[in-house]
C-alpha cells in the first residue's frame, strides 16, 4: 500500500504544470497519507502521540516522494539549460542583438531624419513642409498650399473647356500622388517603430519565443511590401496621366491643324 501510494503521489507531482497544482497535490497527498498510514489508536494514546505519528508519516513517505520529485525536476532543468535552451548561447545571442542595436539604430535614424528641405520662397517652403511632415490629417492644407504654388484652375472664360479639363486632371493626379506619398511616409514611420520594438524584444526574448518574433517580423515585412506596391501603383498612375496628357496635346494639335487647313482652303477659294 505504501509503495502504491508513493508511486501515485510521485506521478501526480511530476505531471503538475503550475505551482498551484503542485501545492494541491502536496496537500492531497499529505491528507491521504494521514488517512492511509495512520496507526491504530491504542488505549491510552495521547494527542501528542498521534501528532508524532503523523509527523513520522510526513517525514517518511512524503519526504521520500518529494526528494524523488526534486531529483527528476533538477535533471529536467539541467537538460533544458544545457541541451534544449543553452543559457550561454542564449545570452550570447541577446548580447549580439543589443550590440547591433547600439551600433546601427542611431545611424539609421539619423539617415531617415536628414533635412532635405530645399525651397526658399514662403509658399513653396510651406508646401514642401506639408509634403514631408509624415502626417495624413492635413490634406486640406496640402490642397491650399498646392494652389498657392501652382495656381488655381482658370475660369471658363480664360481657357477652353478641353484645356481646363486637362489642367484639372493634372492637378488631381499630382495631389493624389502627394497624398499617397504622405500616407506612405506615415506608414513607413510606423513600420520603423515596429521594427525597433521587434529588435528590443529579440534582445530580451525568453527561450521558445523566437517563432513569435519571427511571425511578427514576417507580418511586418509583408506590410512593407504592400506599401512598396502602393507606391509603384501611384507611380504607374502618374505615368499613365503623363501619357494621356501628351496624347491629348497631340489630339488638340491635330484638331487645330485640321481647322487651320479648312481656313486656308476657304481663303484660297475664288470668290
Amino acid at each position: 500500500m505504501t509503495a502504491l501510494f508513493l508511486l501515485l503521489f510521485t506521478w501526480g507531482m511530476v505531471r503538475a504544470k503550475t505551482r498551484n497544482q503542485v501545492l494541491a497535490f502536496a496537500l492531497v497527498g499529505t491528507t491521504a497519507a494521514m488517512l492511509v498510514a495512520r496507526p491504530q489508536r491504542a488505549y491510552g494514546q495521547t494527542l501528542v502521540g498521534e501528532i508524532q505519528a503523523v509527523l513520522n508519516v510526513i517525514n517518511g513517505i512524503i519526504q521520500t516522494a518529494l526528494n524523488a520529485i526534486h531529483t527528476v525536476t533538477s535533471a529536467m532543468g539541467a537538460i533544458y539549460q544545457t541541451v534544449a535552451w543553452p543559457v550561454q548561447l542564449i545570452n550570447q545571442a541577446k548580447a549580439l542583438v543589443s550590440q547591433m542595436i547600439a551600433q546601427y539604430r542611431t545611424l539609421i535614424e539619423s539617415i531617415f531624419n536628414i533635412n532635405l528641405a530645399s525651397a526658399t520662397l514662403p509658399a513653396a517652403r510651406s508646401l514642401e513642409t506639408v509634403i514631408r511632415n509624415q502626417q495624413v490629417n492635413d490634406f486640406g492644407s496640402l490642397a491650399t498650399d498646392y494652389r498657392s504654388v501652382y495656381g488655381s484652375l482658370p475660369s471658363a472664360t480664360a481657357a477652353s473647356p478641353q484645356d481646363r479639363m486637362m489642367m484639372d486632371m493634372d492637378d488631381a493626379f499630382a495631389q493624389d500622388n502627394l497624398k499617397t506619398l504622405k500616407e506612405t511616409d506615415d506608414a513607413g514611420a510606423t513600420e520603423l517603430g515596429i521594427a525597433n520594438q521587434i529588435e528590443n524584444a529579440a534582445s530580451q526574448a525568453a527561450p521558445g519565443s523566437a517563432p513569435f518574433l519571427t511571425a511578427s517580423a514576417v507580418a511586418t515585412s509583408i506590410e512593407s511590401q504592400a506599401l512598396t506596391q502602393k507606391m509603384i501603383a501611384a507611380e504607374l498612375r502618374q505615368e499613365a496621366a503623363r501619357l494621356a496628357h501628351a496624347n491629348a496635346l497631340r489630339k488638340h494639335g491635330a484638331a487645330y491643324a485640321g481647322a487651320f487647313s479648312n481656313s486656308i482652303q476657304k481663303m484660297l477659294q475664288p470668290r
